[in-house]
This record gives C-alpha cells, structure tokens and sequence, in this order.
C-alpha cells in the first residue's frame, strides 16, 4: 500500500521561509514520480511542483524562483523549500505520488483519482 506523510507545515510571516517534507512507503521512488499540490479554502486544488523519477522539475509560475522541489531516493523522500513566502502561498500543501506521470491541473479536490496522496499539512502566511 502506498502511503505518503507530510511534514513541515507552519505559520511565518510574509518573506519567512518553509520546507515541507514527505515520506514514502509501499513504492521505490524508481517508479512514480512526485509532486506538491495545494488547495485554499475555497478554491481548486492547484499543481505547485513536481518531480520525475528521473529529476526534472516543474512549478506553476507562481513560485518560479521561490520554491524548490528535491528528491532524496535513498530514503524515498521529497522535498520542497519554500523561500520568500507570499500570504497568497496559505494553503493545505499535499504531497502526491503518481505512476502514470501525468499530473491533472486543476482538481477540484486533493484526493482520489489516479494520485495517491498524503494527508495534507497547513501553511500559513501572514502579511
């Protein structure tokens, strides 16, 4: 069973800085490729980063030159530093695998479908 936890999550100011952290079980990160939504109250869940087994990075453009998504394969781990945070980057942040290396932009949740998921963690930024 594929199994992702979150951590990392937290409030700062804007400006402040974040790294969010998730773990896998249930998979070789050989396999999937991973990535981070994110859904604020009341809107879609939005695609903010991902990365393919074989390291090549997308970002929404919103956090282009912010955010940094990395891998760490030997402990089936993914990361994503979140620098020069914005009160508009408030939001559950999901952590997400998927096998089939496509990634459905927007969703109007972060669950189900072909995505398996973790269990969210909270960032919040104030201005």
């Amino acid at each position: 069973e594929v199994q992702l936890v979150e951590s990392g999550g937290g409030s700062v100011q804007a400006g402040g800085i974040l790294r969010l952290s998730c773990t896998g079980s249930g998979f070789t990160f050989d396999d999937v490729d991973m990535g981070w939504y994110r859904q604020a109250p009341g809107k879609e869940c939005d695609l903010v980063s991902t990365i393919s087994s074989d390291g090549r990075t997308y970002y929404t453009d919103s956090v282009k030159g912010r955010f940094t998504i990395s891998q760490d394969k030997g402990n089936n781990a993914v990361a994503l530093q979140m620098n020069s945070l914005k009160p508009e980057d408030t939001a559950v942040y999901y952590c997400a695998a998927t096998f089939t290396g496509d990634w459905a932009d927007p969703l109007s949740s972060c669950s189900g479908g072909y995505v398996h998921w973790g269990q969210g963690t909270q960032v919040t930024v104030s201005s």
